[in-house]
């Protein structure tokens, strides 16, 4: 199953990749050069494909959970102060993904969307430190039931081009479910109250929608 943002690129990509195929089985005489070239092009495919898939999620929904909201590797579990939204101290756990990793966002709480925006930016790769303030990047908070407000955000990396939000104020949202993507590499902050206990560690990799990063 693949993700609907990644429809038209894979229909694009299969006309040139089948285009292409026939040209070099016509252009090239050389059978090693022409059976290297095709399958070059294939892989190239293939890690489209392997990009945008969509893998269904049954994780254990609980509001005293918070869920991964991405898959990944643990790349910062740190108390900050958050300027954006909160302008306090908050437990920041980011998530790095890497080109190859389902990069669908989800929900790691339910509730209300209380705050959604994008800011345009920069394109720093995803785990420089300035990355979360200078890097195209959209906020989204929502209203919990057990943890308050949790804010996710979704940060663009050096390869990742174009960031999907669907999360729009006063939206009462489903744990788990599809908050937006990101296309070719990235990272997602998740910022939460001091007084969560975090789940998991630094360098763990976490599946979104499934893995608990946090509870109460």
């Amino acid at each position: 199953m693949f993700h609907k943002e990644g429809h038209k690129i894979i229909f694009i990509s299969l006309v040139v990749l089948v285009a292409s195929l026939l040209l070099i089985d016509y252009l090239i005489d050389l059978e090693w050069l022409r059976k290297s070239l095709m399958l070059v092009l294939l892989g190239f495919f293939l890690l489209i494909l392997q990009f945008f898939r969509n893998p269904k999620r049954i994780g254990q929904l609980h509001d005293n959970h918070v869920l991964s909201p991405v898959d990944g590797k643990v790349v910062v579990i740190e108390e900050v102060f958050e300027k954006e939204f909160f302008n306090e101290k908050r437990l920041q756990v980011s998530i790095f993904m890497s080109p190859i990793n389902v990069h669908v966002t989800r929900y790691p709480v339910g509730g209300k969307v209380v705050f959604s925006k994008y800011h345009p930016g920069k394109f720093l790769v995803a785990w420089h430190p300035k990355a979360s303030e200078e890097n195209e990047r959209t906020t989204v908070v929502v209203e919990n039931s057990i943890f308050g407000n949790v804010l996710h955000r979704q940060i663009a990396g050096a390869l990742a081009k174009r960031i999907v939000n669907y999360a729009k104020e006063n939206d009462t949202v489903t744990q788990g479910t599809d908050s937006g993507f990101i296309k070719f590499g990235s990272r997602v902050d998740v910022f939460l109250p001091l007084d969560s206990k975090i789940k998991v560690s630094l360098n763990q990799k976490v599946k979104g929608g499934v893995s608990i990063i946090a509870e109460k």
